[in-house]
């Protein structure tokens, strides 16, 4: 996949992919903030809303967060590996 850095649309590659995920398993951005807060990681509704819009980037410490939160890989979570295909 050719990444084009001069453009400004797609300023996350997980986002669309938070989205899904979260969507697959029912749950709301309250409840995934809510179940990641009982975890001790700090995501709020509006957190969570931001980087599925791509306002937001994801620090490496918050990918393996999340990569743990979904059970998957980074590279699932960035489209790239096999599991991405599924969600």
């Amino acid at each position: 996949m050719k990444i084009s850095y001069n453009s400004q649309p797609q300023r996350n590659l997980i986002g669309n992919q938070i989205f899904k995920l979260r969507k697959s398993r029912k749950l709301s951005q309250k409840e995934m903030a809510a179940q990641l807060q009982v975890q001790g990681y700090y995501f709020s509704e509006l957190t969570i809303l931001r980087i599925e819009k791509g306002k937001r980037l994801v620090t490496d410490i918050e990918l393996k967060i999340l990569c743990d939160y979904f059970h998957i890989t980074p590279n699932d979570l960035m489209g790239y590996g096999d599991n991405s295909r599924m969600v």
